[in-house]
């Protein structure tokens, strides 16, 4: 099993639990203009090399967190259409 599927699998009974109904308020959710600003920012500097421990750090948080959105996203479209099973 890949690490995709084993992810999705560990989290499909919670977001039976937390999705339905909401789907699109998760769809509508964005990050604010200093998130992204700051996100940006740090994207940039990683491509230079030029982040510091710190901000990898940072970085690294904000792009978990982006596959993890991603991955409610995906879901919520997916309770949209009917097809969650």
């Amino acid at each position: 099993m890949s690490a995709q599927a084993a992810f999705q699998r560990g989290v499909h009974p919670l977001l039976r639990l937390l999705l339905p109904g909401r789907e699109e308020e998760v769809l509508a959710v964005e990050a604010d203009d200093a998130l992204r600003a700051r996100i940006e920012e740090l994207a940039v500097k990683s491509t230079e090399g030029d982040l510091s421990p710190e901000e990898r750090d940072e970085y690294g948080g904000y792009v978990r967190a982006n596959k993890f959105v991603a991955v409610l996203r995906r879901e919520a479209k997916k309770f949209q259409s009917g097809s969650a099973a």
